[in-house]
């Protein structure tokens, strides 16, 4: 009888619990229960702090400037405890030196020198850099001589390890300018939209529909053309920054109308206005937090969207360039059948562009379900 009471109580608390539960409280605990969003979300937090991160976890300029001449289109160096010449406590790696030969055609020709090793350090000052605003040039680890390149170098011999972090960083800050620049319009006009109908409704979604039409890759191909030359990276970055979120609200805010549609008459919505509550005030305080959840997931979603509209522009020379270091702007180097032959290390950013968009995806999938109101808590 004890231990059927107990069950019993235990079953009451987890309904009472249930259906006190805020709307927060229920998408989380649904979304949990989810073990491939939950990894998506561990991936993303790992990934989004390593791109903020990024000037101390790699250890040189992803720039031109922190280039190694001497180590050009060289393979990753992977750090080693052993090897035929015995054991070592410290990582190390082998030295590589580079010489034309006249058997080659006068090619370069790296040789490893495996009886010189170099040993990796940790927290070793290196190239200046600003984090949040702080400078430093302690970096998370380094080479006592010489230079280390974990994911080998470029034909620039620019190490792609620094270059990798650093374009994560750049892919996801010109996805949430875009985001949030296509989420402000989405709100404003999808929810005027939705509040007044009418002849206002008619004028909006017909602006919305034009937008909808517009192709991406000829709009890029016109602006690309406009672009003046002299501007600066960071101006490019903006300015294609500001362009996709200006294509991409058109979506939410036909979301947004829709649900505002069905809410503008319900009771709450009348009471307010009969207290004096004037239109901005319904809508900001009342219609649109009551799908709060819903906005965050279209968020949420459209994030995947962006980095790759952003990748595929700077892929196909329309967005970001060189010396801007983007997820699309590696991806440029990989198109070549020299680079498939010969240096396959050039694919290593494509690996971490695909966990990037598999993470964002599986995590929007997981919001999406958990924010269902007729979705059930799996026990």
């Amino acid at each position: 009888m004890t231990d059927t009471a107990t069950n019993a109580d235990v079953d009451r608390n987890l309904k009472e619990a249930y259906f006190t539960a805020g709307q927060g409280q229920l998408i989380w605990a649904r979304f949990k229960k989810q073990k491939a969003a939950m990894v998506g979300v561990i991936v993303l937090v790992v990934l989004i702090l390593s791109g903020l991160f990024a000037p101390f976890l790699t250890p040189y300029d992803p720039t031109i400037a922190g280039r190694d001449a001497d180590y050009q289109n060289g393979a990753p160096q992977i750090p080693k405890f052993w090897d035929e010449n015995g054991f070592s406590a410290r990582p190390f790696i082998y030295t590589a030196s580079r010489e034309r030969s006249i058997k080659t055609n006068f090619r370069w020709v790296t040789t490893i020198d495996r009886e010189a090793r170099r040993y990796v350090v940790f927290f070793p000052k290196g190239d200046e850099y600003t984090l949040f605003g702080i400078p430093a040039s302690r970096h998370l680890f380094g080479a006592d001589v010489g230079k280390v390149h974990l994911f080998g170098t470029d034909n620039g011999g620019k190490d792609i390890y620094s270059r990798t972090f650093h374009a994560i960083n750049t892919s996801l800050a010109v996805g949430t300018i875009g985001v949030l620049i296509a989420f402000v319009l989405a709100l404003i006009i999808g929810g005027v939209a939705g509040y007044y109908g009418g002849w206002i409704d008619s004028i909006l979604q017909m602006i919305t529909d034009a937008v909808r039409t517009i192709p991406a890759i000829p709009l890029f191909m016109a602006l690309s053309a406009f672009i003046p030359p002299e501007w600066s990276a960071e101006s490019r970055f903006l300015f294609i920054s500001m362009i996709l979120g200006f294509i991409g609200w058109p979506t939410l805010a036909r979301r947004v109308r829709t649900h505002l549609l069905t809410e503008r008459n319900q009771e709450y919505v009348l009471a307010a206005e009969l207290c004096g509550a004037s239109a901005s005030h319904v809508i900001r305080k009342h219609l649109l937090p009551s799908f709060t959840s819903y906005i965050i997931v279209d968020l949420v979603i459209s994030f995947p969207y962006m980095v790759l509209s952003e990748t595929a522009l700077s892929f196909i020379g329309l967005g970001l360039k060189d010396p801007v270091n983007s997820l699309g702007v590696m991806l440029q180097s990989v198109t070549s059948a020299d680079v498939l032959l010969n240096y396959q290390w050039y694919f290593i950013p494509v690996i971490f562009f695909i966990t990037l968009v598999l993470a964002f995806v599986f995590v929007g999938d997981g919001l999406r379900d958990a924010a269902d109101p007729y979705g059930e808590i799996k026990k």
